[in-house]
């Protein structure tokens, strides 16, 4: 029987559900403790709590707390971006998908990098030119605020809530293999952990630790890459041509198609991939730590240098994993055949495989500091929801206190790390491969398009962007509930209501299609100040005069 508690290793730390279809199974084995593992993760975690303290004596404003004080780099940004990104299962999970399906592997790494030049070209200066500390900053510039940032906020806690549990279970299953921890200690120490950097640090150590954490995994990637090309003669070919003769599916590793067939299916996951990164408010809160809009445009041309070669590493990964794991005894299950722990522990493997027990431990240090990283920037980005566009714009309607706003969000903060732990705990026998991918969903089609019309279509209205932004949040969770990961997948039915995994293409097409409709339909006196203050809006988002004064409305 397929035992679902171990199928998530790969998807429940970053991407979407066709993962449970290539994840791991078997029991979860605690393993032997890995000193190495946890001395190296023990320095990683006293260097942060340094720069958690310094960076508290540092973070006295709204500014310092939610942007970093505007004072960070587009260089260091782009990087603190990449480390935000590069979670542990765009290492272990996208590795493992090549280990087990060659080229396929790749239809991930390409959706997801796609999303940057949307970002790039379409959202990141105007962004920063609009807002100030979330997005719904910058869509209720010229909407009104209450309605528009409370289902602003109402998208970013579903996406940041449904995220923090996936990270967390998944981070109880890679402690459980690669440390021999307790599944419950590991959860709860990366939610104290990640409570104690949002806290006391704010952005500035966020920030930082994503940078540390990026350069480490780039690093470590990195020389496991060279390492299995070192072994081919730095020939592709040779490296190609060996994983060919070694795998069980033959040359068909080289083809695409094997994972994603239905055309519908397909374009429903490029969709989420694409502008579901474009719509994640803990990617979009980074456009607020640099100085300018210029310096937002580095960052994402950085975040997407860095990505793009870091899925290259992993493309290489993967099929280094092919030719020097599948025919070595040590890395096998004796029973089955397999690999040990599943395909998505490839990458752990080929690191003991080319670097020894010293370097094993390095990676999985960093695999577990990775998770660190993405869960400290959404505890952030869920905070800053509830204090900045719930509390301060719209309970005290734009007339809270600095220092009463920074108390809500560390209040927050704590509540949610405290949540998060309880939930991850409760989840650990569940099947949560869902919640990232309907994260993914509920950030195309609630906060991408009503982000997106906001900059570029001036006939946008209030009552428009909230009804269609509602309905775009209803249909995914619905067609998510009725498709076939939960309906049959988790719940047991024959059949699936809805026959797709995917419910980007349907959730995102009706907020666009509703946001247009009732916008046209909309004949209000609202409606045409907000289409009058169109003007204004494109000037600041063009020039960025007077962008520090954006959002006290």
């Amino acid at each position: 029987m397929r035992d679902y508690s171990f199928r998530l290793l790969a998807l429940l730390f970053f991407t979407t559900p066709l993962f449970a279809a290539d994840a791991l199974h078997g029991e979860v084995a605690r393993q032997p403790i890995n000193i190495t593992a946890i001395t190296m993760f023990l320095l990683f975690v006293s260097a942060t709590l340094g720069i958690t303290y310094w960076a508290a004596k540092r973070t006295k404003s709204t500014k310092d707390f939610y942007a970093a004080g505007g004072s960070i780099t587009g260089f260091q940004n782009g990087l603190a971006i990449a480390g935000d990104f590069m979670s542990a299962a765009s290492f272990l999970g996208i590795s493992g998908l090549v280990f087990a399906s060659g080229f396929d592997g790749l239809i991930y790494s390409i959706g997801f990098l796609v999303g940057w030049p949307i970002i790039l070209f379409l959202l990141a200066e105007r962004l920063r030119n609009l807002g100030k500390y979330t997005f719904a900053d910058a869509v209720s510039y010229r909407l009104k605020p209450i309605p528009i940032r409370s289902l602003s906020a109402c998208g970013t806690l579903s996406v940041v809530l449904l995220y923090l549990i996936a990270q967390l279970v998944g981070a109880g299953k890679l402690i459980q293999i690669l440390f021999g921890l307790e599944y419950h200690l590991a959860v709860v120490i990366v939610g104290i952990l990640m409570i104690l950097y949002v806290t006391f640090g704010g952005m500035l150590a966020t920030t930082w630790v994503q940078i540390i954490k990026a350069i480490l995994l780039l690093f470590g990637a990195s020389f496991m890459a060279i390492a299995v090309m070192y072994k081919m003669d730095f020939s592709i070919e040779a490296l190609f041509t060996n994983a060919v003769a070694v795998h069980d599916k033959g040359l068909s590793i080289m083809s695409p198609g094997g994972l994603v067939s239905d055309p519908v299916s397909a374009i429903s996951l490029g969709l989420a991939l694409m502008f579901g990164t474009a719509g994640l408010p803990h990617i979009l809160m980074r456009f607020f730590t640099v100085p300018d809009a210029r310096e937002a445009r580095k960052s994402v041309f950085y975040a997407t240098g860095f990505i793009g070669y870091f899925y290259i590493l992993t493309f290489v990964i993967g099929f280094g994993a092919i030719v020097l794991l599948v025919n070595n005894p040590e890395f096998l299950d004796a029973e089955t055949g397999g690999i040990l722990g599943g395909n998505n522990m490839a990458a752990i493997h080929l690191a003991k495989a080319v670097g020894g027990e010293v370097f094993l431990g390095f990676i999985s240090a960093v695999a577990f500091a990775t998770i660190l990283a993405v869960v400290s920037g959404l505890t952030l980005s869920g905070a800053s929801a509830i204090s900045h566009d719930l509390y301060a714009s719209v309970i005290r309607k734009g007339q809270a206190v600095e220092g009463d706003e920074v108390r809500v969000s560390r209040i927050a903060t704590i509540i949610l790390g405290i949540v998060a732990i309880f939930l991850g705990i409760i989840f650990e026998q569940q099947n949560v491969a869902y919640m990232v991918g309907l994260a993914f969903a509920i950030a195309a089609s609630v906060n991408f398009p009503i982000l997106f019309l906001s900059m570029y279509w001036q006939k946008l209205t209030t009552r428009g962007a909230f009804v269609g932004g509602s309905i775009g949040l209803i249909t995914a969770i619905l067609c998510m509930i009725f498709g076939p990961t939960i309906w049959v997948d988790i719940l047991g039915n024959e059949q699936a209501i809805f026959p797709y995994k995917h419910p980007a293409l349907f959730s995102m097409s009706a907020a666009f299609i509703f946001i247009l409709i009732i916008s046209k339909l909309d004949n209000s006196q609202s409606a045409k100040d907000e289409a009058d203050a169109f003007e204004d809006q494109y000037a600041r988002s063009q020039t960025g005069l007077g962008a520090e004064g954006v959002a006290n409305h």
